[in-house]
């Protein structure tokens, strides 16, 4: 079977070969019915559009570099995908790039992309805002779970979600609660914990902090057996992670959820509803949040002088099995 040229689509639709291939390179050039014609006659052929001679003539890759701190954590994937989704409408395919949570390294893998991507998406990078800026300098860049002046930045506010369970907690009895802080160069935990903090203050609870862990099942582990001695009746994790891992401490230890103890999470992963109890969270929007951080490139690759946006999007709270009226406690 001979190739399907875009000749082949030109003349199957009657228009110049120069015609097809704006209204796959410069698609705003062509009138949307000629386009929407040439499209189903490509289909129909089986064209496919020559991205690495379309890159040449428009200095367009049609590729997205997607940076992430750790693809092993689950929050990971379902963003992912939401931005892998959101890209592919719009022609767009995602390079993935793994900064295996090396903070120091995410710098260097963004100096990499330059000349191999259209755009960036850094998904809560964990690198310092000067060395993020220097690296994605002259490459339109969105920040997602992170804001740094004069960068486009998508981010999910958990803080009216906590605070609503929060006040199921005090509605259960819980008076001390303890705070099991994430990793000290994570923007979304220094949030979090101004958020509970904020909470906290304003219901009168007391309030115990705990040392920065790491957003895994072995720090939650860690963080579970510190808050044994805390006199505390309830704790809010950094992540539905680390949650997991003080549910695991606890049980290890004979300590019942949510009969002894409470655990909330954050983020709703999909461990969050597979784990026993399943886990007290916040819901974060993954399909907004990618459609919302490949919009904002698009804008920021159309008009790179353009004025940084901000989306912000709300966390919901979920109430599951790991959370319950406090347990009434023998001196």
């Amino acid at each position: 079977m001979p190739r399907v040229t875009i000749y082949s689509v030109a003349q199957a639709c009657g228009v110049s070969s120069s015609t097809v291939s704006r209204a796959f390179t410069r698609p705003d050039l062509v009138k949307d019915s000629v386009r929407q014609r040439i499209l189903a006659a490509a289909a129909e052929l089986g064209y496919r559009p020559n991205k690495s001679a379309r890159a040449i003539a428009t200095g367009r890759t049609a590729m997205v570099g997607l940076v992430v701190p750790d693809i092993t954590n689950p929050f990971m994937p379902p963003l992912v995908r939401a931005v892998q989704r959101a890209a592919g409408d719009h022609d767009w395919s995602v390079l993935l790039v793994d900064a295996e949570e090396q903070s120091a390294a995410e710098a260097e893998l963004i100096s990499r992309l330059h000349g191999q991507v259209d755009g960036l998406i850094l998904a809560s990078p964990r690198a310092r805002s000067i060395d993020l800026q220097n690296a994605a300098e002259d490459l339109p860049c969105v920040l997602m779970n992170r804001v740094i002046r004069g960068l486009p930045s998508v981010v999910c506010d958990n803080g009216a979600a906590l605070a609503a369970i929060g006040d199921q907690l005090v509605r259960d009895g819980h008076r001390r609660v303890a705070l099991l802080g994430g990793p000290a160069s994570s923007w979304a935990a220094q949030q979090r914990a101004r958020t509970v903090r904020a909470w906290a203050a304003r219901a009168e609870v007391v309030l115990d902090e705990l040392k920065p862990y790491d957003a895994s099942f072995d720090g939650g582990r860690e963080a579970g057996a510190a808050l044994l001695a805390t006199g505390t009746t309830a704790a809010f994790a950094f992540d539905d992670v680390m949650a997991c891992g003080v549910l695991a401490e606890l049980a290890s230890r004979g300590v019942a959820v949510p009969g002894d103890y409470s655990v909330v999470g954050c983020d709703d992963v999909l461990l969050a509803r597979m784990v026993t109890p399943s886990l007290t969270t916040v819901t974060a929007p993954f399909g907004e949040l990618g459609r919302a951080a490949v919009e904002l490139l698009r804008e920021s690759v159309a008009e790179p002088e353009g004025r940084p946006s901000r989306v912000t999007l709300p966390g919901v709270p979920v109430t599951r099995a790991s959370t319950g009226p406090v347990a009434a406690r023998t001196p």
